[in-house]
C-alpha cells in the first residue's frame, strides 16, 4: 500500500492521520449487517423445521398405534331382546277401519204445523213401533170433525129419503145423484179432518232408540222442523273400504270381527251382507252385519273391523318390531351362538333379509327369509350391525299378542 502524503491544515500543521471506515472495518475483522440477518433467519427456519419434525413424527407414531388398537378392538356386546320365529295357523285378515251405521235411521218431524201439547217420550229411551212420542193441539180440527160429522149424518139421511123417493117415482134420478154427491162429500169432509188430527200425533214408525229431544211443551212447530233422531240399533251395520284387490275374497256371509276402543276386550262377529266397488275411489265398499242385543254400539261410533278368510293356514310370524323397514328391503337380526377361542359361548347379530305378508296385532307374517325355530332380535335391532355381538335379555321385553290392549301400568 502506498502512504499517504501528510495532510497541513490553514496555519500549515499537519493533521493527524484518518484511516477510511472501510479499513477499519477489515483491521478489526467485522462483518456487514446484512450477513448477520441472513444467518439469523437461516437458524430460525432449520428450529421450525426441526419442530415440525417432532410434531409429525409424535402424531404419525399415536395414529399408527390407533390404527393397530383399531384392527384388535372388539366392540362391547349390546343387549337386545330375542323372540323364536314360530309357526302357528295363521287365520287371515283384511283389516280396516270403518264407522257405524244404524240399520234404519231417521229424523221425525212435524208434517202438520201446531202447538205442542204433550211428549211422551224422554232423551235416549227406546220406544215400540206405533208409541205415541208427540201431540199437537188438535182443538180446531176436533170441532170442525164434529160438524163434518153431523153434515155426513145429514146427508146420509137425506140420500136415504130421496131413494125412496125415487122408488115412488116422486123425484127425477139426477136429485138422487145429487143426494149421493153430497153424502161422499160428507163422508170425505170428515176423513180429511180425521186424517189431519191423526198427523197431528207423532208415533214411532219402527223400533229403536230416540236421540236428543229438540221440542218443549208450549212450543209452535212449524212443517217439517225436526223432533228427534230415532235410529235402529238391533243389530247394527259396520261400513268399511278395502283394495279393489280383496274383492275376488269377499263373498256374502263372510265373517268378520269387529273391536272398538269405548269397550276394551270386547268383540263382535258379524257377516258381510253387501261388497260393492265404489266408483270414485275404486275402493270397495262393504257393509256388514252385527248383533247389538244389548245397545252398547251406537250408530256413528269408530270401529276397527277385520274381514276373515274362510279358512286357516300354516304360516310362520314375527314380532312386527323385529322388523327393520328400508327402502332396498325388509331385514331382521337372526341371533347365531358360536364359541370363541377361550371357548366361550358367544351371541352374534347377523342380518337376514325377509319378505312379509299379512299383520294381525303385534305379530306379521313371514313369507321367506326365515325358518321355524329361529331365534331373532325383537327389541333393539336399530342399534345393531351385521357381526356385532349381542347380549340377550328378555326380563323388561314387551309381550307379542295377537290381539293386544292398551293398559295403565
Amino acid at each position: 500500500m502506498v502512504p499517504r502524503p501528510p495532510m497541513n491544515d490553514a496555519a500549515g500543521q499537519r493533521l493527524p492521520d484518518v484511516e477510511p471506515a472501510r479499513d477499519d472495518a477489515r483491521a478489526t475483522g467485522t462483518h456487514p449487517p446484512m450477513k448477520s440477518k441472513t444467518r439469523a433467519w437461516i437458524v430460525a427456519i432449520a428450529c421450525i423445521l426441526a419442530a415440525v419434525a417432532v410434531l409429525v413424527g409424535t402424531k404419525a407414531s399415536q395414529i399408527l398405534v390407533m390404527i393397530k388398537a383399531g384392527k384388535t378392538f372388539v366392540p362391547p356386546p349390546e343387549t337386545v331382546a330375542s323372540a323364536a320365529v314360530e309357526q302357528v295357523q295363521w287365520e287371515a285378515a283384511r283389516s280396516a277401519i270403518g264407522s257405524l251405521v244404524a240399520v234404519r235411521g231417521v229424523t221425525l218431524g212435524a208434517e202438520l204445523p201446531g202447538l205442542v201439547r204433550e211428549i211422551s217420550f224422554d232423551s235416549g229411551t227406546s220406544v215400540k213401533r206405533g208409541a205415541v212420542l208427540v201431540k199437537l193441539d188438535t182443538s180446531t180440527e176436533e170441532a170442525q170433525l164434529a160438524s163434518a160429522v153431523a153434515d155426513a149424518a145429514l146427508a146420509r139421511i137425506n140420500l136415504e129419503r130421496a131413494r125412496t123417493l125415487r122408488e115412488g117415482g116422486a123425484n127425477s134420478p139426477a136429485d138422487l145423484d145429487a143426494a149421493e154427491a153430497r153424502s161422499k162429500q160428507a163422508d170425505a169432509t170428515v176423513a180429511s179432518l180425521r186424517a189431519t188430527i191423526a198427523k197431528k200425533t207423532i208415533r214411532a214408525p219402527f223400533d229403536g232408540r230416540i236421540a236428543i229431544r229438540q221440542v218443549e211443551l208450549g212450543q209452535v212447530l212449524s212443517a217439517g222442523s225436526p223432533i228427534a233422531s230415532l235410529q235402529s240399533v238391533t243389530p247394527i251395520y259396520a261400513e268399511f273400504s278395502l283394495p279393489q284387490q280383496a274383492l275376488a275374497e269377499l263373498k256374502l256371509g263372510q265373517r268378520a270381527r269387529m273391536r272398538t276402543d269405548a269397550f276394551p276386550g270386547a268383540q263382535w262377529e258379524g257377516t258381510v251382507i253387501n261388497p260393492e266397488v265404489d266408483v270414485a275411489t275404486r275402493n270397495v265398499r262393504v257393509r256388514a252385519t252385527f248383533p247389538n242385543g244389548d245397545g252398547r254400539l251406537r250408530p256413528g261410533m269408530f270401529a276397527n273391523v277385520e274381514v276373515l278368510a274362510p279358512t286357516e293356514r300354516s304360516a310362520l310370524i314375527i314380532p312386527a318390531t323385529a322388523v327393520i323397514f328400508a327402502p332396498y328391503g325388509d331385514s331382521v337380526f337372526a341371533v347365531e351362538e358360536s364359541k370363541d377361542a377361550a371357548g366361550k359361548v358367544a351371541a352374534t347379530a347377523r342380518q337376514k333379509f325377509v319378505r312379509l305378508g299379512d299383520r294381525r296385532g303385534d305379530f306379521v307374517e313371514v313369507l321367506s327369509g326365515l325358518s321355524a325355530g329361529e331365534t331373532i332380535v325383537a327389541s333393539g335391532a336399530f342399534k345393531l350391525r351385521n357381526g356385532m355381538p349381542v347380549v340377550v335379555n328378555n326380563a323388561l321385553a314387551p309381550r307379542a299378542e295377537l290381539a293386544p290392549k292398551a293398559t295403565d301400568q
